[in-house]
């Protein structure tokens, strides 16, 4: 599902460019194509965002490797270096989505191998970035949910009842406002699909 957005982001910036090129085509009377397009000299999408966005996608893909082979270590090490990359300059949001999004498949795979300290430090570098309200910011509040899941069962695991219990009711919290922040997204875009001319 990562690699799928970050193909997507990826996608959707090389369509805006072709689209742009052809919408000032037509407005400048030329062809499509036509060495006179009016929008020719002009860099609709940059390379280096493109650049970043690939990286990204193929250090998802090293992570999946490394897992399916047993190296958490090694996949979350693939993750930190999109952290760790040089970034596009102007501060594109698909850059901090792309970063919020890694963040929060890090504090997965932390908190999968019991380090819920490193995973909430994670959900909480990722919340700087999301945009808000948005299915990121979302996505990182269910992360940090699953965390404090995990804590729970951990907890319990050692004894420590009331411990776990204090986790499962931050988890339930941080679930409930996932829940909440996705259906604000999801009502804003159909609100905003009803209000388009026809």
């Amino acid at each position: 599902m990562r690699r799928a957005r970050l193909a997507a982001a990826c996608l959707g910036l090389l369509a805006a460019a072709h689209l742009g090129c052809a919408r000032e085509d037509a407005r400048a009377g030329a062809a499509p194509g036509d060495p006179a397009c009016a929008c020719a000299p002009a860099q609709i999408v940059d390379p280096t965002l493109l650049a970043f966005l690939s990286r990204a996608r193929a250090a998802h893909h090293a992570a999946d490797v490394s897992l399916d082979a047993g190296d958490r270590a090694a996949a979350i090490r693939a993750l930190e270096g999109i952290i760790a990359a040089p970034r596009p300059p102007g501060a594109p949001p698909e850059v901090a989505e792309v970063a919020a999004d890694t963040y929060a498949r890090l504090a997965e795979l932390r908190s999968e191998a019991g380090d819920f300290e490193a995973a909430a430090r994670d959900v909480d570098a990722g919340l700087k970035l999301a945009p808000a309200p948005s299915h990121y910011e979302g996505h990182l509040y269910e992360v940090a949910g699953v965390v404090e899941e995990r804590r729970a069962k951990a907890l319990d695991e050692k004894g420590d009842r009331a411990a776990a219990a204090q986790a499962r009711a931050r988890a339930v919290g941080l679930l409930e406002r996932a829940i909440s922040i996705q259906d604000h997204v999801i009502t804003e875009a159909l609100k905003g699909a009803q209000e388009k001319p026809r």
